[in-house]
């Protein structure tokens, strides 16, 4: 018989297991610990940084800090010690950071540097109600230390309960710095010459798109579409979680135009765009200073719902990112569309490939495949003019199964990840849902990424993005094609087994509270 000791030895093995065993192989996750949305999101001296929402003392949301993980390809990332702590003025909620290039601050002396522009939240002594204000924090070392501005807050409206997550860039042609910034139900935009005074251009948003929730994390960049030698801009919204509406939270945008004080947009008050069909793709924002030779808008987004982000079962640590992102704009259909693409520099990830070419799939015949690693990325043509549903199983060696699918009658391209493993923690994760797609000359391009925790299926080149987390009771060990009827072919089918990223940790000792001085 054990002794205590051997069964409390056990028990935490046991929980070290059940904890790493949805750990993402290649999407960032935290060390520990809670994480939510994307920070600060900046390029800098030939490192990508990524600043998130942390509680460094439960997987639970809690008083919000930053996190920080640095990167040189987007892909292998290292933790970095916590940047910004709750104050005197409240928790650290969503914002971002630019390079004060110029010193237009005044911060840098003679220099350049980082800037963050984030929310404060507390509750105002004087109501009892909460109150968000914004406020600045600048490093003079390449984001290692951050020291709070002593002038905080620089923006604060005290009529305006919901007032967060500020977004600010390089306008050359008005030569401000524009903030885009949300206030409850629409987005308002100030302008500055030193980042630390604000003023109000123009608002955006009330009766436009979707008010379903609380709109969140705004993004404001200009694209070019095409090879057109045209532009737009692109203007991203998130949406918080609203009890009657089954998709929780989620990401729409915008196209139009930015005339230096607000945004006008290309469409209808009431036409809704989705950046993603999934459940797990939220409070996406973009890399601010990408060198203008590498061209790209780069976006990463929180891999989770405000329906039970608070309940997935990851044990120690919550919280993933979706892969980062290019953003293109296409014309298609008589108006302005985004695409997005996961980075090219995820392709380092690759180990073995197998393809197949011209398989007829039917009913009697279906495609399978066994797997003896569980970190995949799958590339499908697939000819579906004389079948109908056509279905990607991802199979365990358990009861786990998540369905990619699509229904050519109905033009509907879906996940269903209803048998997908553990989904019994919250109602609303055990579904089936999608994206209307119509099939090209009756053919449909898909491109799947497969961790331990998600999946992320991109169609039609990006047109058309679902982001899914799943939590399979075993590692998925085979891939099967099937159709409920007639025949569809797989033109191609490439599936690489990729290599799992290790993140370490700094090795910096760090004392609470201590960079903020």
């Amino acid at each position: 018989m054990p002794t205590t000791y051997e069964i409390n030895q056990m028990i935490e093995s046991n929980k070290q297991n059940n904890d790493e065993r949805f750990r993402p192989g290649f999407h960032f996750s935290p060390p520990s610990h809670w994480l939510n949305d994307p920070n600060g999101l900046v390029f800098y001296e030939g490192s990508y940084h990524l600043f998130y929402q942390y509680h460094p003392y439960s997987n639970k949301w809690g008083p919000m800090h930053w996190g920080h993980a640095v990167s040189k390809d987007l892909v292998h990332w290292k933790h970095m010690p916590i940047a910004l702590f709750p104050d005197e003025h409240g928790a650290i909620f969503s914002g971002c950071c630019v390079v004060d290039w110029n010193n237009s601050s005044g911060l840098f002396e003679g220099s350049h540097g980082l800037i963050a522009l984030f929310t404060h939240a507390d509750t105002c002594p004087e109501s009892g109600q909460p109150r968000q204000r914004q406020s600045l924090a600048y490093s003079r070392d390449a984001g290692h230390t951050w020291h709070k501005y002593e002038g905080n807050p620089v923006l604060a409206e005290d009529e305006l309960l919901d007032f967060r997550d500020p977004k600010v860039f390089w306008h050359p042609q008005s030569e401000n710095w524009i903030m885009v910034i949300v206030a409850g139900d629409h987005t308002r935009f100030y302008r500055s010459k030193n980042l630390r005074e604000w003023s109000l251009t123009g608002e955006f948003g009330k009766g436009e798109g979707s008010h379903d929730g609380v709109w969140e994390c705004p993004d404001l960049f200009e694209l070019p579409i095409d090879e057109t030698g045209r532009s737009k801009w692109v203007l991203i919204i998130s949406i918080g979680d609203n009890p009657n509406c089954p998709e929780g939270s989620r990401t729409q945008y915008f196209i139009g135009e930015f005339d230096g004080n607000t945004f006008i947009n290309d469409n209808p008050a009431d036409h809704i765009m989705w950046l993603d069909y999934g459940r797990d793709n939220y409070a996406g924002v973009s890399w601010s200073d990408i060198p203008e030779q590498d061209g790209r808008r780069v976006i990463i987004g929180w891999m989770s719902n405000w329906k039970y982000a608070n309940e997935t079962p990851t044990g120690s640590w919550r919280g993933a990112m979706t892969l980062p992102r290019a953003l293109s704009l296409t014309n298609r259909n008589g108006g302005v569309i985004l695409t997005q693409m996961p980075v090219r520099e995820i392709e380092q990830l690759r180990k073995e490939s197998m393809s197949w070419n011209d398989v007829a799939v039917t009913p009697e015949t279906p495609f399978m495949q066994k797997m003896n690693e569980d970190l995949l990325e799958i590339e499908a043509d697939i000819d579906v003019r004389s079948g109908e549903e056509v279905h990607i199983g991802l199979k365990s060696s358990g009861q786990s199964e998540i369905v990619i699918g699509y229904d050519p009658e109905h033009q509907w391209l879906f996940i269903d990840r209803s048998k997908s493993g553990v989904t019994d923690f919250h109602p609303s994760f055990a579904t089936k849902h999608g994206a209307g797609m119509v099939a090209v000359n009756g053919k449909i391009k898909l491109h799947i990424w497969l961790d331990r925790n998600a999946v992320e299926v991109y169609a039609d080149n990006g047109l058309v993005v679902l982001t899914d987390q799943i939590f399979p009771d075993a590692p998925i060990e085979e891939v099967g094609i099937s159709t409920q009827s007639g025949q569809v072919v797989l033109d191609s089918l490439q599936i690489y087994t990729l290599k799992s990223i290790h993140i370490p940790a700094c090795t910096t000792e760090q004392t609470a509270g201590r960079n903020d001085a």
